[in-house]
C-alpha cells in the first residue's frame, strides 16, 4: 500500500514537474516607432516626394526560449502619401520574426538586444489609378533596449536601432 501511495506520488510529481517546465512565458509587447525603414530607403517602388511616415504601430508576441531569450512574431503598419501628387497613398504591412537577448538585469531593469529580419509589403494607391503592392526585405537591428518593470505583468520599453519598426521605439510588453 505505501509503495503504491509512494509510487503515485512520484508520478504525479513527475507529472507536475513536465508541465510547470512545458510551459513557455509569453509576452505581449505593443509600440510606437517613428522613422521607419520605409522612410529612409526606396520602399516605394521609385515613386518620387513621399511624405515621411506618421511613424509605425507595431504589435508582437514573445515566447521565452531560454533564461534569457525570446522569440516570436510581429506585425508592423505604417502609412503615408505623396507631395508631388496628392491623393496618392501607400500603406506598409511588416511581418517579422524577431528574437531579443537580455544581456543585463537588476532587479525590474533589463538591458537588451533586439533583431528581426522578415517582410514588407507596401501597398501603393496612386491616385486615379489601380493599386498594386510590392515586396520589400524588412529587419530591425537594436543594439540597445531598455525594458523597466512596473510590476509583475507589465513594463514599459524603449528601443533605439534601426529597420521597419522604427528609429526610436517605445512600448509596453505584458507578459501572459
Amino acid at each position: 500500500m505505501i509503495k503504491k501511495f509512494l509510487m503515485a506520488f512520484m508520478v504525479a510529481s513527475g507529472l507536475g514537474f513536465a508541465t510547470s517546465h512545458a510551459q513557455v512565458p509569453a509576452q505581449l509587447s505593443l509600440s510606437y516607432g517613428g522613422y521607419t525603414q520605409m522612410d529612409a530607403s526606396d520602399m516605394h517602388d521609385g515613386w518620387h516626394k513621399v511624405n515621411n511616415a506618421w511613424g509605425a504601430l507595431t504589435a508582437g508576441v514573445n515566447f521565452k526560449l531560454a533564461p534569457k531569450l525570446w522569440v516570436g512574431p510581429s506585425y508592423t503598419f505604417s502609412s503615408t502619401s505623396t507631395k508631388g501628387n496628392p491623393g496618392s497613398k501607400l500603406a506598409y504591412h511588416a511581418i517579422m520574426l524577431n528574437a531579443r537577448y537580455d544581456y543585463w538585469q537588476r532587479s525590474a531593469l533589463r538591458i537588451y538586444a533586439h533583431a528581426g529580419i522578415g517582410a514588407e509589403i507596401t501597398h501603393l494607391m496612386p491616385k486615379g489609378d489601380d493599386s498594386y503592392n510590392k515586396s520589400y526585405c524588412a529587419f530591425q537591428l537594436v543594439p540597445v533596449g531598455i525594458e523597466y518593470g512596473v510590476s509583475r505583468s507589465i513594463s514599459v520599453f524603449g528601443e533605439l536601432g534601426y529597420g521597419a519598426q522604427g528609429l526610436i521605439q517605445a512600448g509596453v510588453h505584458i507578459n501572459l
